[in-house]
């Protein structure tokens, strides 16, 4: 089968190279699985570099989420078991993990359902305690994860703020459904956000960039809110003044939504049946800016890599070389 290996760490686009590999053989509790679509995530690029904190062993597929066929032909929704990730024709998954693809998605769509989304109901619904009527504010509202977080906080009835930087991306935010959109390189985001709140600031804020974002969420949170920590896209790890969150009475809030596949797995199959809900009602569904094909995937990872890309990427293995061996 075809497959894109990393033989040493760097920049996606120069280290993954395509190659003519064997199909994986599934271990006990696995399952071979047909790549219908691959979903893009920054966590693919930071494998690459070996800055995540899942250091597969190289030589490695990257590709942690995807719409995969089983044998009997079930479409499903699965993160694949590394080193053999979903850049390829197959890849290998946990059974006991695997979730049905919604009917209302398409293989792109499903792909993209998966660990943005369930990140952005845990963050939203499980930690922050979002209410209807409350302020959300989402940094890089036009990106995957920040996408995902604008659609699930307009379904739970808030008034959604998106940031992003340009012109381009800001017109992405508005059509998925923002309130109000801060495009932070013409604007004062802590002051557009003061004035859109009439002072008091967002309740709850969802960060997945940190450095400056971090920063502008500690002056834009209002009282009681809660600053939901979900990644650092901007590769700056912000160091939180604790005494600015006690005496601004604030919460920050860390999500790391992987620790529940093994530290309270049946709440991830609840969060997918909600969101299957969500999806079938139409208040949800992925933004898949790009559809590549396989050959493709190297330099889609680097564009996302990059922060070029808005919603989501999606990698569909050529369906003339769906079956080859």
């Amino acid at each position: 089968m075809q497959a894109w290996q990393v033989h040493e760490l760097g920049e996606p686009g120069e280290v993954m190279r395509r190659a003519e590999v064997a199909r994986p053989t599934p271990g006990d509790g696995q399952v071979l699985l047909k790549v219908r679509a691959a979903n893009i995530n920054f966590p693919d690029a930071l494998m690459c570099r070996g800055q995540y904190q899942v250091r597969p062993p190289l030589p490695f597929t990257p590709g942690v989420e995807i719409c995969g066929e089983t044998e009997d032909g079930r479409r499903v929704i699965a993160n694949p078991v590394l080193p053999h990730g979903g850049f390829a024709e197959y890849a290998v998954a946990d059974t006991a993990a695997l979730l049905p693809a919604p009917d209302a998605l398409d293989d792109a769509e499903a792909a993209a359902l998966h660990i943005g989304y369930q990140t952005g109901w845990f963050g939203l619904h499980r930690r922050a305690a979002l209410d209807a009527g409350e302020t959300l504010l989402v940094h890089a509202a036009a990106g995957g994860v920040g996408s995902a977080a604008v659609q699930l906080g307009k379904a739970a009835g808030a008034t959604v703020i998106g940031v992003v930087g340009g012109a381009e991306k800001a017109a992405v935010a508005r059509e998925l459904g923002c309130d109000l959109v801060i495009d932070r390189r013409e604007q004062d985001v802590v002051g557009a956000v003061k004035e859109a709140t009439g002072g008091r600031g967002a309740d709850v804020i969802y960060d997945p960039v940190g450095g400056q974002a971090y920063a502008q969420s500690a002056k834009a949170v209002a009282f009681e809110g809660r600053i939901v920590v979900v990644g650092f896209a901007s590769g700056s790890i912000p160091s939180p003044a604790l005494n600015h969150a006690l005496v601004k009475n604030y919460s920050i809030l860390g999500l790391h939504w992987g620790l529940y596949n093994t530290k309270n797995p049946k709440l991830v199959q609840h969060c997918h049946e909600q969101l299957t809900e969500l999806a079938a009602r139409g208040a949800i569904k992925p933004l898949v800016s790009e559809r590549v094909p396989l050959d493709g995937a190297a330099a889609a990872v680097q564009r996302v890599a990059d922060g070029a890309t808005t919603g989501r990427v999606a990698v569909l293995p050529a369906p003339e070389n769906g079956a080859a061996a």
